[in-house]
């Protein structure tokens, strides 16, 4: 077994226009000063990297990795959510994702895919160059609009969507293969990835790509009513990041799952703050180091109810509290009466 590394915090909900959420260099002092010792970079932001420059330049890259490291830090992943999106699009989506793009591809669908496809060729190289082993996306979807069978799904609609969403990864997935790096997807609603069945879908229309990896994070198993813990179980050899989330999950009589085309704030599943919702995150913790899970544990705030700031600092305890240290030594050991092959015969009657 393994120490979980942590706490880290995930930049994106944080950065913002003014101070000190504006620059990498004052944000990581301000993560630092709150206790966290690892930072995930959002790669599509420019106010903390310019993904292409960390692709084509390693000098850049230790300039990044530096001003990390002066704030006391380490770069845990990078993440390509919001690229990641776009590799599959649903036409129905077109008009809404076109702000994950830049202007000079809206409109034209074609375009913006092979833009994304691009991106995440550079997250490949700049993880690389940066020295690290994982990084987070998201798979997009052609499928999710049909996710619910009404009306009737034609035959064999599935199966063509995930040749299509795999034939799209397989040359992304391949480049991160070329640099050591997994591709971690996480498994999130509104993603054709969405639920442990559809990634083993997905994997295996990638013929089990080695780097075709989970990124876990439990909030959207609460939402889903998906047993989080015995995902753990059944998908441990693949998880590679972990997202440090919490959720809530309150049916009542007029809504459920599906949430009603409420606000957040009025729906059934909400994400909270660390330790405000209903994630058991001391079984979480105890599976993944029990599992050997290698990465970090990382704060991802959505909390619809809490200031961003607030969570921040409150988060970065929490982990650090549920965080285990792993033991050297068996609980028994002191009852040991040690090896001995001629004894251990004789114990057997041989």
């Amino acid at each position: 077994m393994r120490t979980i590394k942590g706490p880290a915090i995930f930049l994106a909900q944080f950065l913002g226009d003014q101070p000190p959420f504006n620059t990498l260099t004052d944000i990581c002092k301000w993560a630092a000063d709150l206790g966290y010792i690892g930072v995930q970079l959002p790669a599509w932001d420019s106010r903390v990297i310019d993904l292409k420059k960390a692709a084509e330049s390693k000098t850049y890259a230790d300039e990044l990795k530096g001003i990390v490291s002066d704030a006391g830090l380490q770069i845990t992943e990078l993440s390509s959510h919001l690229l990641g999106q776009l590799v599959a699009v649903h036409p129905a989506y077109d008009a809404l994702f076109d702000g994950f793009a830049p202007a000079t591809v809206h409109n034209n669908p074609k375009a913006r895919q092979e833009w994304a496809v691009q991106q995440l060729k550079y997250a490949a190289k700049a993880s690389y160059n940066l020295g690290l082993n994982a990084h987070g996306t998201f798979s997009g979807a052609l499928l999710w609009p049909t996710m619910y069978p009404w009306p009737q799904r034609p035959a064999g609609l599935v199966e063509t969507g995930f040749k299509e969403l795999a034939a799209r990864w397989l040359p992304i997935l391949n480049e991160f293969d070329k640099y050591g790096v997994d591709l971690c997807y996480e498994i999130h609603p509104g993603e054709d990835l969405h639920d442990g069945i559809t990634y083993e879908m997905f994997w295996q229309h990638t013929n089990r790509h080695p780097r075709a990896c989970l990124l876990y994070d439990p909030s959207h198993f609460v939402l889903q009513c998906l047993d989080y813990l015995e995902y753990i179980d059944i998908y441990h050899e693949r998880i590679r990041m972990f997202h440090v989330k919490d959720a809530e999950f309150n049916p009542t009589g007029r809504q459920g799952v599906y949430g009603g085309y409420q606000s957040w704030i009025d729906r059934a599943g909400r994400f909270r703050s660390l330790g405000d919702g209903q994630v058991d995150f001391k079984s979480v913790f105890s599976k993944l180091t029990a599992y050997n899970f290698p990465g970090w544990a990382v704060l991802e705030w959505e909390c619809c109810i809490k200031h961003p700031e607030d969570g921040a600092k409150e988060g970065a305890p929490f982990i650090k509290e549920h965080i285990i240290r792993v033991t050297d030594k068996a609980f028994d050991d002191f009852a040991g009466t040690g090896k001995d092959e001629k004894f251990n015969r004789a114990v057997l009657g041989l």
